[in-house]
């Protein structure tokens, strides 16, 4: 079922943030870089955002694949993307890096109380820490999703990958990508059409074309549009409510994922546990999209 367009004109926020990359990128081709001093960690920077749409909320959690029913009265965490990633564009400097070629690398999130559904929410971002390898610059990102009556409600790590130059040779030999453990067991299957990408873009304002223009997906260097890292973390997540813990969803505190490969689109996959630990693939023993762990 399609997501309704109206949902875009509820991301102004997100679509100024792509305006501003796009701006920021002509303007790194058109002139010199500028190099200044970068302390870390940066600076914290916070906002005060208006309470969801609660149309917007109810549709993107059954886009998921989840029960509105068992969110009522507040958030779910795995949303935090559609407030957040304004902000954490914010805390890494256009100026010295090109965030428009910036990948998600993975995510882990803490629930500490429920996030409120009708509250204002108060964000603080920070850029915690930079990992360059000369093959590609991690950013490692701190989100903070807080409401008067919840504080600290939500924290949130994340992994933003900067590629390295195109043009830059690595000759080192390329290290095997993860598997689904062998033993792991299957415990939920989603299945994705080629409008997902799309469609989760007009619930969290992330449009990002490799998701829904298949020519840019292509020349981007991936065989087909690709879903978005968030959209997989949230189906994934819940599955993994649903039939591990009962559909209850306060039970699942900690969710912290990494992924490994694309997820083309049109496709079908499943959702594999073995003890604490998670996959997103087609079997036990497979490839694997997605690798956590959960608590």
């Amino acid at each position: 079922m399609g997501v309704s367009n109206f949902h875009i004109f509820r991301q102004g926020p997100m679509l100024a943030t792509l305006a501003q990359i796009a701006t920021k990128t002509i303007s790194r081709n058109l002139f010199s870089k500028t190099d200044v001093p970068l302390h870390l960690p940066g600076p914290v920077i916070t906002k005060q955002i208006s309470p969801r749409s609660p149309e917007l909320i109810k549709d993107y959690i059954k886009h998921v694949g989840g029960d509105p029913a068992s969110y009522s009265g507040f958030l779910p965490p795995h949303l935090f993307p559609q407030w957040g990633i304004p902000v954490l564009t914010q805390t890494i400097p256009s100026n010295m890096y090109d965030v428009s070629r910036i990948l998600n690398g993975g995510i882990k999130y803490c629930v500490k109380k429920k996030l409120p559904a009708n509250e204002p929410l108060k964000l603080s971002a920070q850029l915690r820490d930079i990992e360059d390898n000369g093959k590609r610059i991690i950013f490692i990102q701190q989100l903070i999703t807080e409401t008067a009556s919840a504080p600290n409600a939500l924290i949130a790590e994340i992994k933003a990958i900067l590629p390295a130059n195109r043009n830059t040779k690595d000759n080192q030999p390329k290290k095997e990508k993860p598997r689904v453990h062998s033993e792991a067991r299957e415990i939920g299957r989603f299945t994705l059409n080629i409008d997902d990408g799309l469609n989760f873009a007009k619930l969290t304002g992330d449009f990002n074309p490799i998701h829904w223009v298949r020519f840019y997906a292509k020349i981007a260097g991936f065989p087909d549009m690709i879903l978005h890292g968030f959209s997989t973390m949230a189906r994934t997540a819940e599955i993994l409510i649903k039939n591990r813990f009962s559909g209850q969803v306060e039970l699942l505190k900690m969710f912290d994922v990494r992924f490994v490969r694309p997820l083309v689109l049109p496709n079908s996959v499943s959702v594999f546990i073995f003890q604490d630990q998670i996959w997103v693939g087609h079997a036990a023993g497979g490839a694997a999209y997605l690798t956590g762990r959960f608590g």
